[in-house]
């Protein structure tokens, strides 16, 4: 365990967070609402530090991550616990249950992705906001070692605590869940406007990729599709890349797994009004290939995790020479 940053001391030891905006007022003994920092004595701890469940080398489009050093591979940590309480969690057996841990120091995270050729270190599978000490000092060996730090995220942080961190990250996927702040409220027990925010204040720093889950009649009307899409056009561009991913029922909610007319419709709304978007967890006639934003060529064929570089020279299509947002 760590004593964890960013919070206050409020008598009687008690303690409240100030991490993430769910600003978690906790008692002696008690952990909060992510369940990875609790306090002890009026001193609150980051106790999953040093922690991990799932630790593994993957492709970067795993993450999901399709414009930043396509065809790598990196090594993904990852621990236990969630900010959120989404009922339709897809990895809900380490975020809202209790998985084993093991032991993982930052020098050793380093040192394997240095031994496996990783490009840098992934924080993801669970929220890795959470974790946030642990990143935050694993992060910094990473880019002292001239690599490269990825956040697979929910976008649940607070504004000071996301500064600190920024510097130390090249790239992110923030998920956006739905454009309609009742789902936050009631599907994920949080707030839309925090995501929202972290979101425009990354990109400003970082490469970042947006998620969809698209899950069937709670989030996937024409309406809030297409109001999603111009938010993420107005804000933070139409060349951010937007993944749309299909949801099986998992956790709590048992809606109906979206199918690929779904995925497709989705798909060709979000295609409207941002120059990159793809499919993700179902293989479809769209949604797979990265085509250059000006003249159309193929760039990135893909098949699942399988890649194919085309024409592409240093983000730059190899047809007509314009930009495209792809970090190499």
């Amino acid at each position: 365990m760590k004593e964890a940053l960013y919070y206050e001391k409020l008598g009687e030891k008690k303690v409240r967070c100030g991490l993430c905006p769910q600003f978690c007022r906790i008692e002696d003994g008690k952990t909060g609402f992510c369940r990875g920092r609790r306090n002890r004595e009026g001193t609150l701890y980051a106790e999953t530090y040093g922690k991990c469940t799932s630790i593994a080398m993957d492709p970067i489009e795993k993450k999901p991550l399709y414009h930043f050093h396509p065809g790598t591979h990196i090594l993904s940590l990852g621990t236990l616990g969630c900010n959120f309480a989404c009922d339709f969690c897809q990895n809900w057996q380490i975020s809202q249950a209790a998985p084993p841990l093991q032991d993982i120091r930052s020098t050793d995270a380093v040192n394997t992705a240095q031994r496996e050729n990783s490009i840098g270190i992934a924080y993801t599978y669970n929220e890795p906001l959470i974790w946030y000490e642990f990143v935050l000092d694993t992060a910094k060996l990473v880019h002292e070692k001239g690599m490269k730090n990825v956040l697979v995220t929910n976008g649940y942080i607070n504004p000071d605590p996301l500064e600190k961190l920024l510097p130390l990250i090249d790239a992110m996927n923030i998920d956006i869940k739905s454009i309609n702040p009742t789902f936050y409220k009631e599907r994920c027990k949080g707030k839309l406007g925090p995501v929202q925010a972290t979101a425009k204040r990354a990109v400003e720093s970082c490469h970042v990729e947006i998620t969809n889950l698209i899950i069937p009649e709670h989030n996937d009307s024409k309406l809030e599709l297409g109001m999603l899409a111009d938010w993420i056009s107005e804000n933070l561009g139409e060349d951010v890349p937007v993944h749309l991913s299909a949801y099986s029922p998992r956790h709590k909610l048992q809606a109906k797994p979206t199918n690929g007319e779904t995925l497709t419709r989705a798909y060709k709304i979000f295609k409207e009004r941002l120059n990159y978007v793809y499919v993700g967890n179902m293989l479809l006639s769209v949604g797979a290939e990265t085509n250059c934003r000006q003249c159309g060529a193929t760039l990135i064929a893909r098949r699942g995790y399988q890649i194919s570089i085309r024409n592409l020279s240093e983000g730059k299509c190899g047809v007509c020479g314009a930009q495209n947002n792809i970090v190499t």
